[in-house]
């Protein structure tokens, strides 16, 4: 099972959201998700989710808040646990993203943007400020069958 980070970044009540543009075979082409990525080997969450936001953002974040875990189950892509992270403390110059366009989105609008249905209902609870949790999404090809919060 393979772990990887997802991290919102917020300033003036708004997240930095990735509108994944760049890459056609992307599973996540055209979808409108937070920055981050796959764990490098010998890294904890922690570490994976301040080189991924550096990575695509430009920004060095601090004292990032560590949300919850995701655990996607799918009959198309190998199963995951996402370490889900909110950060309002950041430094830098944002840069150009390789995988597509970085844009600063209303959280009141947030849930309006094509993504995952799942990413909709740990949305909800980052949105509600719910200080941890953890969810199982079940997934056939693109579409949500099951979900529970654990």
């Amino acid at each position: 099972m393979r772990e990887t980070t997802l991290c919102y970044i917020e300033k003036n009540d708004k997240y930095l959201i990735l509108h994944r543009t760049k890459k056609k075979l992307d599973g996540s082409y055209e979808k409108w998700i937070g920055v981050g990525g796959k764990f490098e080997e010998g890294e904890d969450a922690y570490r994976c989710v301040s080189r991924e936001v550096k990575e695509e953002t430009g920004f060095d974040i601090k004292s990032p808040d560590y949300r919850g875990k995701v655990y996607f189950h799918s009959d198309t892509w190998e199963d995951e646990i996402m370490h889900l992270f909110t950060v309002k403390s950041f430094s830098g110059t944002m840069i150009e993203c390789n995988e597509g366009e970085l844009v600063w989105v209303d959280k009141d609008k947030v849930l309006d943007l094509p993504t995952w249905e799942g990413d909709r209902l740990f949305l909800t609870r980052l949105l509600s400020d719910e200080k941890y949790f953890e969810l199982e999404l079940f997934y056939e090809g693109e579409n949500l069958v099951k979900h529970k919060f654990l």
